[in-house]
């Protein structure tokens, strides 16, 4: 049933990312929900990205979306280009007057938030997918940008009528270790869904020396380094298997560096694919999933290999550990080539045991992380921001 705001007038929602590649990827069904149930949709995302992601906001403006691409830099740090960015987003809202905005990633958060705030935007949906890299850095620069994270952060979440959703139970516990937005509603739904007629299940393929694939952007926190040396390690004890990494380049501070990525290549022990737009192809070549990051919300790309019915090796943190079972993958710690080589090597080795992952990970993609699900949850939550007394 389409909603009203209280004037009779369609509601309009404003969703914010750091980039239209990633609206149509993770919140496409969302929007096209909203869309349908009478929704004023309007998207934006980080204009440096804008050339690369050209598909993405044709999609969008072919669903009925408008789309504004606004100055949010992903890595940048210079307090001019940040300020930009929270001005364009206090000029967007007080042009628009949403009634929702919903902000995914740390940057739209922080300085949506604050923006929808002083804007007098109703509703806030802020979306935390994971706690970014800023957590991860034990460097002495890391520790004092997360300190000046934090203290942005807990300005930012001052909002009367604003929900704080999770993709996992234990940010949703961090965040009240940190003391982040302890009086704000909360809201757990488990990652971003996955389309089930997209992504089917098949058989490996036969005869061929099974694959081992990472999915990931091209960063060290996705454990790209700990898995390019348990592929040298097994290489070199004659383990017949390929391992590709699958994944774009990527302004992230975690970055793995160009020099690493060329010798990598040079090495020949790893195949890096680079961005892939056809991933239910790629999974359908592979013979195992495996993304060893550091942490996570809930990656959409272990969903997706559940659903396309692959075995999966991933780290045992939150996000990840969040997205298999016993019986559909298995965890290593974290940052541990070692263990890898030791999943990997069971896994390489025993193709009925491969088989059970499979039909385990699509009976999970079934019952857990529909798209349809996922987005069904989420235009209550817009609702339930609409209408807060209801």
């Amino acid at each position: 049933m389409a909603t009203e705001s209280a004037t009779g007038n369609r509601p309009r929602l404003v969703l914010v990312a750091n980039h239209a590649a990633f609206l149509v990827s993770h919140r496409l069904q969302v929007v096209l929900h909203a869309r349908d149930a009478g929704w004023d949709v309007t998207a934006a995302a980080a204009d440096d990205a804008v050339a690369h992601d050209a598909a993405a906001v044709d999609v969008l403006r072919d669903c009925g979306v408008s789309f504004v691409a606004l100055p949010i830099s992903r890595a940048g740090r210079s307090p001019h280009r940040e300020f930009a960015s929270y001005r364009s987003l206090l000029a967007l809202y007080r042009r628009l007057k949403p009634h929702v905005v919903h902000h995914v990633t740390i940057k739209p958060v922080i300085y949506g938030s604050s923006a929808a705030r002083t804007a007098g935007v109703p509703g806030v949906l802020n979306a935390v997918a994971g706690l970014g890299s800023v957590f991860l850095d034990d460097t002495v620069a890391g520790h004092l940008r997360r300190r000046l994270v934090l203290a942005m952060y807990r300005r930012a979440l001052e909002h009367p009528n604003m929900t704080l959703l999770f993709q996992n139970d234990d940010d949703a516990t961090a965040f009240d270790a940190m003391r982040l937005g302890r009086d704000v509603r909360r809201a757990v739904i488990r990652g971003s869904g996955v389309d089930l007629q997209v992504f089917r299940a098949s058989p490996e393929p036969s005869d061929v020396v099974p694959l081992v694939v990472l999915p990931a952007r091209l960063l060290r926190d996705k454990g790209l380094v700990e898995f390019v040396a348990a592929a040298v390690q097994l290489r070199g004890e004659g383990v017949r298997a390929r391992f590709a990494i699958v994944g774009g380049e990527d302004p992230n501070p975690s970055a793995v560096p160009p020099a690493l990525l060329a010798q990598w290549r040079a090495d020949g022990q790893v195949e890096l694919w680079g961005h892939r737009t056809d991933m239910p192809v790629v999974f359908a070549q592979s013979a195992v999933v495996c993304l060893p990051s550091y942490r996570e919300g809930l990656p959409k790309s272990l969903l997706e290999a559940a659903a396309a019915g692959r075995a999966v090796v991933t780290s045992d943190v939150p996000g990840c550990r969040d997205a298999v079972t016993s019986e559909s993958g298995l965890l290593v710690p974290p940052r541990d080539a070692k263990a890898l080589t030791t999943a990997w090597r069971q896994l390489i080795g025993d193709a009925a045991l491969r088989h059970r992952m499979r039909q385990a990970g699509r009976r999970l993609a079934e019952a857990r992380f529909s798209v349809d699900a996922v987005a069904v949850s989420t235009l209550a939550l817009y609702d339930q921001l609409l209408h807060p007394a209801a």
